[in-house]
Formats: structure tokens, sequence, C-alpha cells
């Protein structure tokens, strides 16, 4: 008989306690337990990266972790991009809808949370940085291209975000 395990985690700024199974995964903790569909399940294999969500701010699959092992810590899923509820985009959700970087869009939750930490890592990145980065991502609709624009235009926008605020202080 299976044991079951109190869960204390914090899922975008909320922090739940939950009983679960030693072994329920991540991807189901987020999608059944807390009713956050934008975690998607693509291969259960960590191969597609359609399940990427952050553990602590570092990008991670949630179809190969036990929701056990995110106890005391903090996840965030792509419903946690908007914290506002939706009513702002995150500047990269904004450069997708702009550039035109999804097309059935079941990649792209993932896509967007492995892209967020990539771009705190490389502000400005180049077409190969870019590629590199998604190369963990199975996106079979777009050939990428627009995905590559789409994140350039993400960066220039949160650079220019970034240094306008540093000038507001600045100004003080």
């Amino acid at each position: 008989m299976e044991q079951s395990f109190v869960l204390s985690v914090t899922v975008n700024g909320t922090p739940y306690e939950r009983t679960v199974a030693p072994r329920l995964l991540l991807s189901d903790f987020l999608r059944h337990e807390l009713e956050l569909p934008g975690t998607h399940v693509g291969c259960e294999h960590g191969v597609c990266g359609a399940c990427t969500v952050l553990l602590d701010g570092a990008a991670v699959r949630a179809c190969l972790l036990f929701a056990a092992q995110t106890h005391g810590r903090e996840v965030t899923t792509v419903e946690g991009l908007t914290p506002d509820g939706g009513n702002t985009l995150h500047p990269l959700q904004a450069a997708f809808r702009d550039a035109h970087g999804l097309q059935c869009g079941f990649c792209t939750p993932g896509i967007l949370m492995t892209l967020v930490p990539f771009l705190e890592e490389y502000p400005d990145p180049d077409e190969a940085k870019i590629r590199d980065a998604l190369s963990g991502n199975l996106c079979r609709c777009t050939g990428y291209q627009n995905i590559v624009e789409a994140t350039r235009l993400a960066a220039e926008r949160m650079g220019k975000r970034k240094s306008e605020r540093m000038e507001e202080i600045r100004q003080g």
C-alpha cells in the first residue's frame, strides 16, 4: 500500500498544501489537483518540452518530477506569467502574439517557460543561442522561424523596459 505525502508548495505565488501520492507527477498535480491546464503533457518522457515549468526559477520538465520533489519550493507555470489574472501579457507572450510565434499553441507554454530564464541569462541573444535554447522543445507546426523572431522581439522590448526603469531610478 502506497503512503500519502503532505505537500507544501507555492505555485504562481500561491501557497498550497495537499495530500498526494508519492508517485504523483508534477504535471498531473498541476493539471488535475490545481486545475492549471497550461502545463501540457506530450511525450511523458521529458523529450518534447511541452510540460516545462519553472522550479525555483529554473526550467524543468514537469513530467519527469514527482510533485513531492517540489515540497517547500516555488513552481511557476505559464499561468503565472501574468500575475494580474491575465489582463496584461508577459512581454514574451506579447511578442509571440505580435510576431506570430505560434500556430496550434500546444508547444507554446513549454517554449515560453523555457525562454523566460533563458532571456534573464541572455538578455540580447543571437539566433544561434535562441535556437540552442529551443532545442529541447518540439514544435510540429511553425518551423521555429517565427518563434526565434518572437524571442528576439521580446528580448528587445524587455531590454528597453529595463533601460527605461533604470532611467526612472536615476531621475528619481
